[in-house]
């Protein structure tokens, strides 16, 4: 049998919520100061996020990186409210939030953030395609890429508008290609 941790005794701000560091019963979120925890993705989603990551390095702009699997506060609450944090399967970041996350601690902002990649996985697809979507808009993304790894695999891209949120292009399989937020192509079939 295996133990399954207490959750904390009270709604976490985003500095407790690193501070309580990994965890080996799954991933972690926080959700207005709630914590939120799910299994550890599939061999399958991993392997397509590191894949996405392969095709994304050598086409991004100097002054971008990506990174996989990594907490980032969505600075949508005061730093000593209730916070909200999620753990993206990719984010494009300027590089300059790998050094500042170095030199100050903390966890990447929101505001570092050009581009976020979530991979459906059986239990996340209402989160990924509404709640998620909603808070990435809230934080002010300006790209959010839902990716489907069911046969066949698609692509939705959304973008940030001024008024209503992220507005989607066309799902798309087999090769996404796009200018924004970089020219980009995208081997869908890669992913599996």
């Amino acid at each position: 049998m295996t133990a399954v941790p207490l959750p904390p005794a009270h709604l976490l701000t985003v500095g407790e919520y690193a501070a309580l560091g990994e965890d080996d019963s799954g991933r972690s979120e926080l959700m207005e100061g709630n914590l939120l925890m799910s299994p550890s993705p599939s061999p399958d989603h991993n392997m397509a996020a590191l894949r996405i990551a392969l095709q994304l390095m050598p086409q991004l702009p100097q002054d971008l990186e990506v990174i996989t699997d990594v907490d980032i506060d969505l600075e949508l609450a005061p730093a000593d409210q209730p916070g909200f944090s999620r753990r993206p399967d990719v984010i494009v970041v300027r590089r300059s939030a790998r050094r500042r996350v170095r030199a100050e601690g903390g966890l990447i902002r929101a505001s570092e953030v050009r581009l976020v990649v979530e991979i459906v996985s059986p239990g996340s697809r209402r989160t990924d395609n509404v709640v998620k979507r909603a808070e990435y808009a809230d934080a002010g993304i300006p790209h959010y890429w839902i990716v489907d790894i069911d046969e066949p695999a698609s692509l939705l891209a959304c973008h940030l508008t001024d008024k209503f949120g992220y507005l989607d292009a066309e799902v798309v399989g087999g090769t996404f290609a796009g200018t924004e937020p970089f020219p980009i192509n995208l081997d869908l079939e890669d992913l599996r």
